[in-house]
């Protein structure tokens, strides 16, 4: 049916629909964008696609588990994603894979010249992670301030020196004491320093002008920070001045399973022999047992017969009895229990003995004591005991010469025993 056939009021109805789905289509393709727009922002956002990235680069043995889009991990934290995993070429006999990769800010500000590595690390199922390690000192891998060439004249002149930093390693003339770090202010105490080794011309940056994308890369040979220069084309990638974080590679999984293997095919030989010298004891061991039962059994009756004797030996009228004879147990109870008896009376008397003889030493030590304290209490007392000695002694000699009493300290006078006739010899004698 043609539109001009419809009635106005169809056609305005018509219309008025059409109009409808027209803004419902509309509606509909607005939100459909609005929210794809979201989605791809949050990805970005989530993924770093509107962040800082600063490239680094390695080299490892294998390329096992490692592949384009995996995360770099630093402390536990996904910190970028590895964008190129190349050969080296067949002419390079020290590396053989390069993994190049990129890590989001603020994540690149861990990484210094000092401690910083790369760790390739693999599970149980042969996925093996990229991870660096923070540094520890050194200079920063990066910079984001421009780098100018000075003299020693224009360095003179700068009107904030504080702000300019040295872009490298100042060494003496011997090159190799370092005399001024990297990252040092330009003041006039560097200034002087450089002035006395001779350096006309060192790189430095203004420390006030930050960039967003990396400037400087620090270039180890070299010892100073060299123009940071991205490119995008693979092979030249290998050549490109960004930085190189060595790497600390762990065996796959499958070497460390066939290592393993080897290892445990060659400890099954011994393993084997070990076991058959272990069932061998254990056939010795069996047998053992066997002949021990047979000698317990036969040891039955000897034992039977022991504990017979011993207890006819112990039983009224055995061994002991027959020895002793019928009193003789009896007589031997009395001896022992006077013989306790004696012992227990001489521990009585020498407990009293003892105590009398403590008791004595109490005694002396008193008069001791007052003897000590008479002495310490007259001072001229052993004089006086000696004075009245020596008077006591010469009237004792002087009674002993009084004529009255003489006769009364005469010693006693006994005869003398007859003397022994003389022997003589017959020549004495006039005996022919």
């Amino acid at each position: 049916m043609a539109l001009q056939d419809l009635t106005p009021q169809l056609r305005t109805r018509l219309s008025r629909m059409e109009r409808a789905v027209g803004w419902f289509v509309v509606l509909a393709t607005a939100m459909l964008v609005f929210g794809f727009s979201y989605y791809v922002y949050n990805t970005a956002k989530r993924k770093g696609w509107f962040k800082t990235r600063a490239p680094y680069f390695t080299f490892v043995n294998r390329a096992t588990g490692l592949k384009v889009g995996d995360p770099v991990m630093l402390m536990g934290f996904e910190a970028g994603r590895i964008t190129q995993v190349l050969p080296q070429p067949p002419e390079d006999f020290y590396y053989n894979v390069y993994v190049e990769f990129e890590i989001i800010e603020p994540n690149y500000g861990y990484l210094w010249t000092d401690g910083s590595r790369t760790k390739v690390e693999a599970d149980f199922l042969g996925k093996r992670v990229l991870e660096v390690t923070k540094g520890t000192g050194g200079h920063a891998t990066y910079l984001f301030h421009p780098l100018h060439e000075l003299t020693l004249a224009e360095a003179e002149r700068l009107d904030a020196p504080e702000k300019w930093l040295l872009g490298a390693d100042i060494y003496d003339e011997t090159e190799t004491n370092r005399v001024i770090k990297a990252m040092t202010p330009l003041q006039k105490e560097t200034l002087a320093v450089l002035r006395q080794l001779r350096c006309e011309k060192f790189s430095a940056f203004d420390a006030r002008e930050q960039r967003k994308s990396p400037t400087v890369v620090w270039n180890d040979q070299e010892g100073r920070y060299v123009k940071f220069v991205p490119k995008s084309n693979p092979k030249e990638n290998l050549k490109a001045n960004i930085y190189w974080l060595p790497a600390d590679e762990s065996p796959a999984v499958s070497e460390r399973l066939d290592k393993l293997i080897g290892q445990v095919e060659k400890a099954l030989p011994d393993i084997l022999d070990f076991t058959n010298k272990i069932a061998a004891v254990l056939a010795n061991g069996v047998n053992l047992t066997s002949n021990l039962n047979a000698v317990a059994l036969n040891a039955q009756p000897v034992s039977s017969n022991l504990a017979y004797i011993t207890a006819q030996l112990r039983a009224p009228g055995g061994l002991g009895e027959w020895a002793l004879g019928t009193n003789g147990q009896r007589n031997l109870d009395a001896a022992l229990e006077n013989v306790n008896a004696t012992v227990v009376h001489t521990d009585t008397n020498l407990t009293a003995l003892v105590e009398n003889l403590a008791r004595s030493l109490d005694h002396l030590a008193d008069i001791t004591s007052n003897l000590n304290a008479q002495v310490q209490a007259n001072t001229n007392i052993l004089g006086s005991i000696s004075s009245a000695v020596v008077d006591a002694d010469d009237l004792v000699q002087g009674l002993k010469r009084h004529w009255l009493l003489r006769s009364a300290f005469r010693g006693k006078t006994t005869n003398a025993p007859p003397s022994a006739p003389r022997l003589a010899s017959p020549k004495e004698q006039g005996k022919p």
